[in-house]
């Protein structure tokens, strides 16, 4: 056999002709093989933002994060918040590579790269903007309180079931442990048969709510602030930088009063450990002041849960408490353990809290739950349903105190009984062309 003599130069030529990739290996960073603990691209979750700003820059500094979590754009309609989440993210990645959009259908529709959106805007745009997000093809960690109305939570829990989305709301209590004890200790019988819960709502505002509107200011350039956007679906009305400022709360259009404020986390968390998550009450008691504490609601099993407002229960702020022939517990923000009626049921905290994650294979980590159901396609603690039947509870609570008088409701037909006034509270009329 006659012997070619083949030169470094010719074999790298017919290399490359023939396709090779014997030389890739020599420059791929080992950070796209996923050495040294580096997420491969492969394994990332590419995530953007709709109106991040106070609670919402939080959540995006928690996602962020997360190793396999890569955040690439922000949809926002006022500007000077656009280049605030632009240059945070730009500088933890040190790059300019955050890209900015001012209108929610053009950033859902270009960004198809995307995998999961992270929603805070203001509450009467969390709905739209999920059932959006979802549509195109987007799961959703939403901000609470997630719906305006129980109409708007049906629509959320249908469009995540019809789209196969996933989604979460930001009642991030329901995976911190102190919490996951109480819930776990009340709903596994560990204190008997559960008689009474106590949920927590906020010690400011009222339940019945503004129907006023703040002064006319000029209406600053699309550009600044989009106005008719900010407003969404909600009624028209003059532009006053009050509202875009945070003043918005405390308005019907905009909130969900007091009760909605911290109930929105508080309910979940109490009808959690009553196992009435899918579920809400079938009673509500009218109580003579503005706020609602004290009223009384009930299940449709005889358990009743307890609006509280003030320290009478916990100390902090977001607390649930259970109460049953054996004992009680309870926890709010701020405790470094719960508080129980006896301290031999905190010897139970690690067996309670390891059988809560052996059994559901959660994180105690609400955002992290919530990426890990992104690649596992599982539902995480806080999805559509939960969210949904804990704001009904919410809103039918906000009703009563409008109406000032006793209501019943029936929670498989979503509907008051026998009471048409009642009823016209389920749903809000949305301004074309903000309408899902």
């Amino acid at each position: 056999m006659q012997k070619t003599r083949v030169t470094r130069r010719k074999f790298l030529k017919s290399a490359a002709q023939a396709g090779t990739v014997l030389a890739v290996p020599m420059i791929v960073p080992g950070s796209v093989l996923g050495k040294d603990g580096a997420v491969p691209p492969s394994e990332k979750i590419i995530c953007g933002g709709i109106g991040l700003r106070g609670r919402g820059m939080g959540d995006l500094r928690w996602m962020m994060g997360n190793p396999d979590v890569q955040f690439v754009a922000d949809c926002d309609l006022q500007k000077k918040q656009r280049q605030i989440v632009k240059n945070y993210v730009d500088t933890q990645y040190g790059n300019q590579d955050c890209k900015t959009y001012p209108e929610i259908h053009e950033f859902l529709a270009e960004r198809t790269d995307i995998d999961a959106l992270l929603i805070a805007t203001g509450d009467r745009w969390h709905a739209m903007a999920s059932i959006l997000a979802m549509r195109f093809g987007k799961d959703v960690y939403s901000e609470k309180p997630s719906a305006m109305t129980i109409a708007e939570g049906r629509a959320v829990v249908e469009t995540a079931r019809r789209y196969a989305r996933v989604y979460q709301t930001g009642t991030q209590r329901l995976s911190e442990p102190n919490h996951v004890f109480c819930i776990e200790m009340a709903r596994t019988g560990r204190l008997g048969q559960i008689h009474t819960a106590y949920a927590h709502i906020a010690p400011w505002d009222a339940a019945q709510m503004r129907h006023d509107w703040l002064p006319e200011a000029p209406e600053p350039p699309k550009d600044e602030v989009d106005w008719d956007a900010w407003l969404g679906p909600c009624p028209w009305r003059p532009f006053n930088p009050g509202y875009v400022s945070g003043g918005w709360r405390g308005h019907y259009d905009f909130h969900t009063s007091c009760i909605g404020e911290w109930g929105a986390h508080t309910f979940a968390q109490a009808q959690a450990g009553l196992d009435c998550g899918e579920t809400s009450p079938v009673k509500y008691q009218y109580v003579e002041n503005d706020s609602g504490d004290g009223m009384v609601t009930t299940f449709a099993s005889g358990v009743k849960m307890i609006l509280s407002r003030g320290d009478k229960y916990w100390h902090g702020s977001c607390g649930e408490r259970f109460d049953g022939p054996g004992g009680w517990v309870a926890a709010a923000d701020g405790y470094s353990k719960p508080d129980v009626s006896s301290p031999e049921l905190l010897t139970q905290f690690k067996k309670v809290v390891g059988e809560y994650v052996a059994r559901t294979g959660r994180s105690l980590d609400h955002m992290r739950n919530f990426l890990d159901c992104v690649k596992s396609r599982q539902e995480p603690v806080a999805n559509p349903r939960v969210m949904h039947h804990s704001m009904t509870t919410v809103h039918a609570a906000n009703v009563c105190m409008w109406l000032k008088r006793d209501l019943q409701y029936d929670p498989v037909k979503e509907e008051f009984i026998n009471d048409d006034e009642a009823n016209r509270f389920r749903s809000r009329a949305m301004r074309e062309p903000y309408v899902y």
